[in-house]
């Protein structure tokens, strides 16, 4: 079936590319009529496989090829190997942690690990939240071409709310994400639930796009703004921080580090090697997970 083996080559193709390309390039480094490649490119953008950039003539993978890779995942190593990692996570901060995906505009929990005796969460596996509101979403968006962040926001109508708080707007939503790509560092603050705080760290696959992030959410308790110490924690804690602070260092700490090592027993690279590619300035849309 010559359709079906042009298809998954242009496919294997633009996951390789670091930004979308040009039709006519598909054509030529594949050796496919370029007649084919237009017809099979609209067929796959039907079904979401690919996305045309209009004003760059260029062509970048979807949302449906996240879906793919992220049901691999799901059934196959980032569950699997992140699950003790997030347990471990849990145990030594002594609040919930959790493994996240991206599908669409959404995250998608693949790993929950609840801590004793702290509040029950709307997180769990299984359960998918809007992106922007969340420090696992905002981690993963952070480290995605511009481009493709606004192909995702492209205007107000779709960015759902929860609790009154967190961007409403691209604009907004591009000032966050700004923000969160210079420290590396996601939070959220009662985007998801009010009362509680998360902080997140993206994990990169071997080219440096994201793949999941891993978080740590606590209650913001009165007077004790911080999590919880996982006893027994030697050493003084993190003094409380402020409704506007950054939160805790030794939680960042914790995060970071789980992270990279999620990072390091999937694709054997740290974040200090592994870091977002640089992308030419018109070639840098919709890319692989």
């Amino acid at each position: 079936m010559p359709a079906a083996d042009q298809t998954l080559r242009i496919l294997s193709f633009l996951a390789r590319q670091r930004g979308p390309v040009a039709a006519r390039t598909i054509a030529d480094t594949l050796g496919i009529p370029r007649s084919s490649v237009y017809h099979l490119l609209r067929t796959l953008a039907e079904h979401g496989f690919v996305v045309h950039l209009g004003p760059e003539h260029r062509w970048g993978l979807g949302t449906a090829a996240f879906e793919l890779a992220g049901g691999f995942a799901r059934q196959q190593p980032l569950a699997r190997l992140g699950r003790p990692l997030v347990a471990a996570l849990a145990d030594r901060t002594g609040e919930s942690a959790h493994l996240a995906v991206m599908t669409g505009r959404d995250v998608l929990y693949l790993v929950e690990e609840r801590a004793p005796r702290r509040p029950a969460l709307v997180t769990d596996v299984g359960v998918r939240l809007p992106a922007h509101l969340t420090a696992t979403g905002r981690a993963m968006l952070a480290q995605l071409p511009r481009e493709q962040v606004r192909a995702l926001y492209p205007d107000a109508g779709v960015f759902a709310d929860r609790t009154g708080r967190g961007p409403r707007t691209p604009r907004e939503l591009r000032d966050l994400v700004r923000t969160v790509r210079q420290t590396g560092i996601a939070t959220e603050d009662g985007e998801v639930t009010l009362g509680f705080r998360s902080v997140a760290v993206a994990v990169h696959d071997h080219a440096g796009w994201p793949v999941a992030a891993i978080a740590v959410t606590w209650p913001v308790d009165t007077g004790a703004d911080a999590p919880a110490a996982a006893p027994p924690a030697p050493g003084p804690v993190d003094a409380p921080p402020g409704p506007d602070a950054a939160p805790p260092a030794s939680v960042v700490a914790q995060v970071t580090a789980a992270a990279a090592d999620l990072q390091q027993r999937l694709y054997g690279s740290s974040p200090a090697s592994n870091s977002r590619p640089s992308r030419p300035a018109l070639s840098n849309g919709l890319t692989r997970p």
